[in-house]
């Protein structure tokens, strides 16, 4: 395992330095300085590794591989900073998110700007580029859906646990599921081998999408770099919110009646932990990450043991 941690930290690094040798214009500055912002700020880089770690198990090259994973990385950016308009939130990765320290109309243009960087740096991409854009560009438009259907669902108590999968599926799955398969797809691997690859990654999307819903309820914001509880207020449909709509309608009801903030917060925690619901979540979240293992064992002929390893990261990870 301390190999391995090694290995996630020299990756981590190396994405790190590719990001930083972007080269980003100086001018016009409203436009440069929120994307070198953005990109250069500090994050868990789980998608560029998993790139990485599928890359390896399939010997492509590393520098092929830096490519696929620094645009991968470039569209999680792209997604946040206009998911963190749409939510208003005001923390991300421990800073001031780009519309709180500039403002929305900066941080739209940011957002398509750290796009079309990702889409230039696929375009040195030589060998079977324009199958890598084809997947790369429905991939965006899932995750479009994704957000769409999430503010769809908001104050919704008509969302079920199958339509929040669905979303989830769209919104967090699908470029984890992509972050996978691309260098499948580079390769120029079957239609069956990338969709094993795809819903390996789907459901290490679902456990970390779940697993995330329980850390905002159960990690301090410092610990986590980004605003926590918000959630709650904007009538978000969690997979615990739609537990404790079902199993408990009433109490439910009536403990969102509260207006403050801070004890809305504690009284939402002490209910999920109370009511067995984030024991239940743990376990929703554990089937999960044992079915993306189920699917990585249906693969021949490459080693899966860091893929597994990563697994392992992601679903014992507190922040």
């Amino acid at each position: 395992m301390k190999e391995f941690n090694e290995l996630i930290n020299f990756i981590r690094r190396e994405v790190d330095k590719g990001l930083k040798k972007i080269p980003i214009p100086k001018f016009p500055r409203y436009l440069y300085d929120p994307i070198r912002y953005s990109i250069r700020s500090k994050g868990k880089r789980f998608r560029p590794i998993l790139t990485h770690l599928s890359g390896r198990a399939n010997n492509i090259d590393p520098n092929i591989l830096m490519n696929l994973s620094l645009a991968v990385e470039l569209l999680h950016n792209f997604t946040l900073v206009h998911d963190d308009i749409m939510d208003n939130d005001i923390m991300r990765h421990g800073k001031k998110t780009i519309h709180k320290k500039w403002d929305s109309s900066t941080a739209i243009l940011a957002g398509d700007g750290i796009y079309t960087i990702a889409q230039i740096i696929l375009n040195e991409i030589s060998s079977n580029y324009k199958l890598v854009s084809k997947y790369f560009n429905k991939t965006t438009l899932e995750i479009c859906e994704g957000q769409a259907l999430d503010k769809e669902f908001e104050n919704n108590i008509n969302v079920t646990k199958e339509m929040y999968f669905e979303m989830i599926d769209k919104k967090t799955s699908s470029l984890l599921g992509a972050s996978a398969a691309l260098p499948i797809v580079y390769k120029g691997g079957g239609s069956q081998l990338i969709k094993t690859y795809e819903n390996f990654g789907k459901y290490l999307g679902r456990g970390f999408q779940i697993h995330d819903d329980l850390l905002e309820i159960t990690t301090d914001s410092q610990i986590m770099g980004k605003s926590l509880g918000s959630d709650i207020f904007k009538g978000k449909q969690t997979i615990m919110v739609i537990m404790a709509r079902e199993y408990f309608p009433d109490e439910w009801a009536n403990l969102l009646t509260q207006t403050n903030s801070n004890k809305l917060i504690k009284s939402v925690g002490s209910f999920f932990q109370e009511k067995n619901i984030i024991n239940e979540t743990r376990i929703i979240s554990e089937s999960c990450f044992n079915s993306s293992l189920h699917y990585l064992k249906k693969l021949e002929g490459v080693s899966t043991n860091e893929l597994e390893q990563l697994v392992d990261l992601i679903k014992k990870r507190t922040y």
